[in-house]
C-alpha cells in the first residue's frame, strides 16, 4: 500500500475515533454496559415510535374510509402514543444515572492516568496543564452541562434525528423517490449550518488559555487558602471581575465559532422550499387524481412533517460538549503514560538491604523534559552508606531535583546514579522506593487519622511503637491516634504548620521502622523554631543511626550535625567535608556559616536566623 493510502486510512481512522457519538458510546459502555444498552436501546425504540404512529394513523384512516374493522390500527396508534408519553421520563432518568456513572468512570480513568506512570514528568509538564484542567473539571458546568444533564439533551436530539430518518423511510412507501429529495435536503442543513451548533475550536490555545485563567480566578474565589489575603488586600472585586471577564471572553469565542451565517440560512430556506414543493405537489396531485388513497395521503403528509427532525438539532452542542472531555481523557491517558514513563525494561534487581557501601552520582546530567537550562551537567557526588550527608546551596541549584532523581521520579539525562555499584535503573522501582523514606519540602497533609498520616500504607505498628515514633519527632500529644487531622472530618482537629512538620518527620521514622534504609529530609524543620529543631534533629539522627541520611536545609544549626556536608553551585559540588573540615578550609561554607551565625544577637532571636538565601546573597557581597 502506498504511503498516501496509508496516511488516508490513518486520517479516516482518527476521524472515526474522534466522532462524537462513537466517543460517547465507548465511554458509556465502559462505565456501565447494562445501563448503556438500555439507554441506547431506548434511543432506537423512541426513534421508531413516531413512524409507527404515522403508519397507524394511515391504517386507521384507510380502515374507516373502506369500512373495515379498525381495532388493529387503534392498538398501533394507542400503543405508539402511550409509549411515546411513558418512555421519555424513563429515558431521562436512565440518562441521568448513566451520566453520573460515566462521569465517575472518566474521573477514575483520569486519576489512573495521573497516578499509574512511575515517573512524575507528566504532572509537571506545562503543556499538559490545560488539557488536564479540561479533563478534570468537565463536570463542573463551566465548559458545558454535566454529563447527567447533557445525556438528557443528547437522547432527545438523537431520538428526533432517528425519528426523522424513520419518517423519511415511511415517506418512501408513498413516493419511492421522496426520501432522497427530502432526506437529502434536510441532511444538507447539517453541512450548511455546521458552524451554528458545534464549538469546534474549544481546544485551541486561545480558548484553553482563557479557560485556564477563568479556572484560576474561580479557585481563588472559592478555596479557603487564598481567602485571607483576598480580604486583607481587598482583592475580592478584582478576583470576581477577573473571572467574569475571562468567562465573557470564552462566551465571545464560543459565539464567534458558532455564529450563524446569513448566506447559509438563505441557502437552507431555498433548498428546503424547493425540496418540499417537489414532494408536496405530486403527493397532493396524486391524492386528488385518485392515484393514492386517503390513508396514503395521511401517511405521506405526516411523514413529510416528521422528516423535519433531520434538521440541525439543538443537541449537537451537548453531544460535542459531552464527547470533548471523553476524547481529552483518552488522549491524556496515552500522553501521560508516555510522559511519565521510566526506563524499566531492566528494572528487576533486588533492592533488599541496599545500600551497604555508597550511593554515587556519576557524571550526572539532567534537564527537565519540559525544557529550560540543564539543572546538572556533570554532578559527581558520593553518599557513604550508613552516614549522614547534608547539602547546602542557593535556591534553584537543584537540591530538590537531586531528591527526585534519587527517588527515581525522573531518570538522569546522562550519567548514572549507582547503588553499591549497580545502576539505579537496574533495580525494581517499587522495591527501591520501599528502601527510601522522604520528608518532602511540600509534604502532603492527608485528611486521615494521625495513625494513618504516620503509617500511610496501613502497616501494623503497635501503639507503643507509634507513640515512641511520635515522641522522637516531637509530635507526641498532638491528637489521639485515630483522630482525623482535619476539622472537615467528624471529630477531627486542625494542626499548625510546625505540628504538621513533626507529623511528616514521624512518617519518615515509621518508614525506617518498616525497613527503609535511606532517609531523605528536604527542609525537614523549616517551620520549627531553632530550639525545637535542634532537639528533634538530634533525636532523629539517633533514631536513624545506621541509615543513609541525606539532609537538605537552609539552617546551619541543623546542617552542622551531619557527618559530611557538600556545597552545590551551578550544578556541581564545590566543597565537601565535615563541619570542622569546611570551617578549617575557610571557603564558601565558612563564609555562609559565619554570616548566619552573626545574625544571632541572643537566644531570643535565634528563631529568626534561618534564611539561607539571604546568607548566600550576603556571602556574594563579602567575596
Amino acid at each position: 500500500m502506498s504511503d498516501m493510502g496509508t496516511a488516508t486510512q490513518v486520517h479516516r481512522g482518527r476521524w472515526l475515533e474522534n466522532w462524537a457519538p462513537l466517543a460517547l458510546g465507548r465511554a458509556t459502555w465502559a462505565a456501565s454496559p447494562l445501563l448503556a444498552a438500555v439507554w441506547w436501546g431506548l434511543v432506537v425504540l423512541r426513534s421508531l415510535l413516531p413512524a409507527g404512529l404515522t403508519l397507524g394513523l394511515g391504517s386507521l384512516v384507510s380502515a374507516i374510509a373502506d369500512g373495515r374493522p379498525a381495532g388493529g390500527s387503534l392498538v398501533l396508534v394507542g400503543g405508539s402514543f402511550a409509549l411515546l408519553s411513558m418512555l421519555s421520563p424513563i429515558h431521562t432518568q436512565v440518562g441521568a444515572i448513566l451520566g453520573d456513572q460515566t462521569s465517575g468512570w472518566l474521573q477514575s480513568s483520569l486519576t489512573a492516568a495521573c497516578s499509574d506512570p512511575p515517573g512524575i514528568s507528566h504532572l509537571e509538564r506545562p503543556g499538559l496543564a490545560d488539557e488536564l484542567t479540561m479533563g478534570r473539571d468537565f463536570d463542573l458546568g463551566i465548559t458545558g452541562p454535566p454529563l447527567s444533564v447533557a445525556l438528557g439533551f443528547i437522547s432527545a436530539g438523537m431520538v428526533e434525528l432517528g425519528g426523522g430518518i424513520a419518517q423519511t423511510i415511511v415517506l418512501g412507501t408513498v413516493l419511492w423517490w421522496a426520501p432522497f429529495v427530502i432526506g437529502g435536503a434536510w441532511l444538507s442543513t447539517h453541512w450548511l449550518l455546521r458552524e451554528s451548533s458545534v464549538w469546534s475550536n474549544r481546544t485551541d490555545p486561545e480558548v484553553m488559555a482563557e479557560q485556564r485563567h477563568a479556572d484560576y480566578a474561580y479557585r481563588l474565589a472559592v478555596e479557603a487558602q487564598p481567602a485571607k489575603e483576598l480580604r486583607v488586600f481587598g482583592l475580592g472585586e478584582w478576583t470576581v471581575e477577573r473571572f467574569a471577564s475571562r468567562r465573557r471572553r470564552l462566551v465571545d469565542l464560543q459565539w464567534k465559532s458558532m455564529r450563524l451565517r446569513q448566506r447559509s440560512l438563505w441557502t437552507v430556506f431555498a433548498v428546503l422550499g424547493v425540496a418540499h414543493a417537489m414532494v408536496l405537489v405530486p403527493l397532493v396531485s396524486s391524492a386528488i387524481n385518485g392515484h393514492i388513497t386517503l390513508g396514503h395521503l395521511v401517511v405521506g403528509a405526516q411523514a413529510l412533517l416528521g422528516a423535519s427532525a433531520l434538521a440541525v438539532g439543538g443537541f449537537a452542542w451537548a453531544l460535542e460538549g459531552a464527547a470533548q472531555p471523553i476524547l481529552v481523557v483518552e488522549r491524556l491517558a496515552a500522553r501521560m503514560a508516555a510522559e511519565g514513563a521510566l526506563d524499566t525494561h531492566a528494572s528487576t534487581g533486588s533492592a533488599v538491604g541496599l545500600p551497604t557501601a555508597s550511593i554515587r552520582f556519576e557524571d550526572v546530567g539532567f534537564t527537565y523534559p519540559s525544557g529550560g537550562a540543564p539543572v546538572y551537567r556533570h554532578l559527581n557526588l558520593t553518599v557513604p552508606a550508613g552516614k549522614s550527608l547534608a547539602i547546602v546551596g542557593r535556591n534553584g541549584v537543584g537540591k530538590t531535583t537531586l531528591v527526585k532523581l534519587l527517588c527515581r521520579l525522573y531518570d538522569p539525562t546522562s550519567g548514572a546514579i549507582t547503588i553499591d555499584g549497580q545502576d539505579l535503573k537496574s533495580l525494581d522501582v517499587a522495591a527501591w522506593r520501599k528502601r527510601v523514606s522522604v520528608v518532602f519540602q511540600d509534604f502532603v497533609r492527608f485528611e486521615l487519622s494521625l495513625r494513618r498520616n504516620v503509617v500511610l500504607d496501613g502497616a501494623a505498628i503497635d501503639d507503643a511503637e507509634l507513640g515512641r515514633i511520635l515522641e522522637i519527632a516531637g509530635a507526641g500529644g498532638l491528637a489521639q491516634f485515630d483522630q482525623p487531622l482535619s476539622k472537615a472530618q467528624p471529630g477531627g482537629t486542625d494542626l499548625s504548620g510546625g505540628q504538621w512538620q513533626r507529623v511528616a518527620l514521624a512518617r519518615a521514622l515509621a518508614a525506617v521502622h518498616l525497613g527503609a534504609g535511606v532517609v531523605i529530609l528536604d527542609e525537614p524543620t523549616a517551620q520549627l523554631d531553632v530550639r525545637g529543631e535542634a532537639a528533634i534533629f538530634e533525636r532523629l539522627l539517633a533514631a536513624t543511626a545506621g541509615c543513609t541520611t541525606i539532609l537538605i536545609s537552609h539552617r546551619f544549626s541543623t546542617v552542622r550535625h551531619a557527618d559530611c556536608i557538600v556545597v552545590i553551585e551551578d550544578g556541581v559540588v564545590v566543597e565537601q567535608g565535615s563541619h570542622h573540615e569546611l570551617m578549617a578550609q575557610a571557603g564558601r561554607y565558612k563564609v555562609m556559616f559565619d554570616l548566619q551565625a552573626s545574625r544571632f544577637n541572643d537566644d531570643e532571636h535565634a528563631a529568626d536566623i534561618d534564611d539561607m538565601e539571604l546568607v548566600l546573597e550576603d556571602a556574594e557581597v563579602v567575596e
